[in-house]
């Protein structure tokens, strides 16, 4: 499963996100490594949604983002699949580990 460009509301607040990763099927840590990788070639301010059914990723994505600096805008239940998105991080360089 590849990210893709998207333009459009996400996370139902309107709010457009810049990239949507689909980690749909996917478990710990899969979703978090994907969207390390994501966001790492993303611009400081972008927007990352995240589509996930791993029951643990709304955990495991809040301490990512403790520990990486990015910022957890919305977590959202939509049916079976629950929709993430991440702001990257201000700053230059990559995300640190």
């Amino acid at each position: 499963m590849d990210d893709s460009e998207v333009r459009g509301a996400g996370a139902d607040d309107g709010r457009a996100c810049d990239r949507r990763l689909d980690a749909t099927g996917l478990i710990c840590p899969e979703p978090v490594l994907r969207a390390r990788a994501c966001l790492a070639r993303m611009a400081a301010g972008e927007r990352l949604e995240i589509l996930t059914d791993d029951p643990m990723a709304e955990l495991d994505f809040q301490v990512f983002c403790d520990r990486t600096g990015h910022v957890l805008e919305a977590s959202r239940q939509r049916g079976e699949v629950r929709v993430t998105r991440i702001r990257r991080r201000a700053g230059s360089g990559p995300a640190p580990d």
